[in-house]
């Protein structure tokens, strides 16, 4: 059963940003400066611009993110706790202790949407649109970003000793898809980072992110773009000198 709207007849959303630091690939990504600005702030200003939003909160273990994230217009209400912080704590940890703790200050929601931090490129539209796609459909539980694979998974192989084997032994026998041109595949979409949504029932009653029905969100041009390593940064600036893609404005002078 779908999570009931506010009294104002329109279900309530969080914005969750969850920047925890200590990367190991880039030293504090999550606030190394892109084009002036933490990169943080390229998920923080559209969240707030977007309008759908009761609060942006983001939910961080550093005591410098938060001040970070404070500055350009987030809430960090509580610090996060350091064993949902380690490298591979999963997500479901952290979404779950922060509606929870909201929840028991008086902050429930209807639903959530995470953020993640090193998404340069998402615009206000980039979260307006799936949030409105995802209010339309019917018996959703939650909805998440893809894109068209460029590396299809039918020419990919799992290595056995000295052999290989298909990772996806299907297909015709007589042209099967290792052996097939790209455009002759079927459409095979991949996730990525821009964003989820779901109803914070999945969390909290069935303790998982996505539920049982997910709705895709098919992200355009760079707004999937994900920063990890140096080579994505590298590639960011690269993209910000020649093709030019449109950064979130920020309505504030660079934190310093």
């Amino acid at each position: 059963m779908m999570s009931q709207p506010n009294s104002s007849g329109t279900p309530s959303i969080v914005a969750l940003i969850l920047a925890r630091s200590g990367s190991k690939r880039v030293t504090d990504k999550n606030i190394r400066p892109l084009a002036g600005h933490p990169l943080i702030a390229f998920s923080i200003a559209p969240a707030i611009e977007s309008g759908i939003f009761a609060a942006v909160i983001v939910s961080t273990d550093s005591e410098r993110y938060a001040e970070i994230s404070c500055c350009y217009g987030a809430e960090v209400p509580f610090m996060r706790p350091a064993e949902f912080s380690g490298d591979s704590s999963p997500d479901i940890e952290r979404v779950e202790y922060t509606l929870k703790r909201l929840a028991a200050e008086g902050r429930a929601y209807d639903g959530f949407s995470i953020l993640r931090p090193t998404i340069p490129f998402r615009l206000p539209e980039t979260i307006q649109r799936p949030w409105a796609e995802f209010r339309a459909g019917t018996g959703v539980d939650s909805l998440r970003a893809v894109e068209k694979c460029t590396q299809h998974p039918g020419k990919m192989w799992v290595i056995r000793g000295r052999h290989m084997l298909p990772l996806l032994p299907i297909g015709p026998a007589d042209q099967p898809w290792h052996s097939s041109q790209y455009p002759s595949l079927p459409e095979v979409y991949v996730q990525n980072a821009s964003l989820e949504i779901a109803w914070s029932r999945v969390v909290l009653e069935g303790r998982t992110l996505a539920g049982n029905v997910v709705m895709p969100f098919l992200t355009r041009d760079a707004e999937g773009f994900d920063v990890n390593n140096p080579f994505d940064w590298e590639l960011a600036e690269h993209m910000l000198k020649t093709y030019r893609p449109s950064l979130p404005s920020i309505p504030k002078n660079p934190f310093t």
